[in-house]
């Protein structure tokens, strides 16, 4: 009996690094197995043994997209700066997002978005929404997760326009501007 071929991590990464760019630029629709197989120099049965489906394949690379992300803003230290730390905040969720662009695309497209899920409720919204509750320590809860989501559309909003090629200037420059509407402050809780 053929001992059964192995696949490694590397290939698996390559598979979702591949599938997230095809999701990313033409839709999730357009994500062939047979194509992506090819574009990996490996085969169908590698994607198969590997994610199980197709569908599982687009879940995986959601789910690496978020983890990716996570990891970014986990890696924000904190410090006795509230505002400071959620400044830090906001410049990870850019460096995320331009460091892995086609992962952060999936991430926030209704191929990545989980049925029956709540966004408020991702760890990656929680990580917000304490380093805004640390800002605005005597602030009710429901507003602070009003400040949360408007910081989080802030941010969202100017890197999917950047993202879209759609903001003027150099890299430093769109990098200044970002920071500098980051630095506007929250009104006092």
């Amino acid at each position: 009996m053929a001992r059964p071929r192995q696949y490694d991590d590397a290939l698996r990464r390559r598979l979702l690094d591949l599938a997230s760019e095809q999701i990313s630029e033409h839709g999730v629709d357009t994500l062939s197995v047979r194509a992506l197989a090819q574009r990996a120099s490996t085969t169908t049965a590698a994607i198969y043994t590997l994610f199980g489906s197709r569908d599982a394949l687009v879940d995986a690379v959601a789910t690496e997209g978020l983890a990716r992300f996570e990891t970014h803003l986990r890696g924000v230290p904190r410090t006795d700066e509230p505002a400071a730390d959620l400044l830090a905040l906001g410049l990870a969720y850019r460096a995320s997002a331009l460091a892995d662009p086609h992962f952060y695309r999936v991430m926030l497209s209704s191929a990545g978005v989980r049925s029956g899920t709540h966004s408020l409720t991702q760890p990656t919204f929680v990580i917000l929404s304490s380093a805004v509750a640390r800002v605005l320590p005597t602030a009710p809860e429901d507003e602070v997760e009003l400040h949360a989501v408007r910081a989080w559309g802030l941010v969202h909003g100017l890197v999917s326009l950047e993202l879209a090629g759609l903001l003027p200037g150099t890299e430093t420059e769109r990098a200044d501007r970002y920071e500098q509407l980051l630095r506007t402050p929250l009104p006092p809780g």
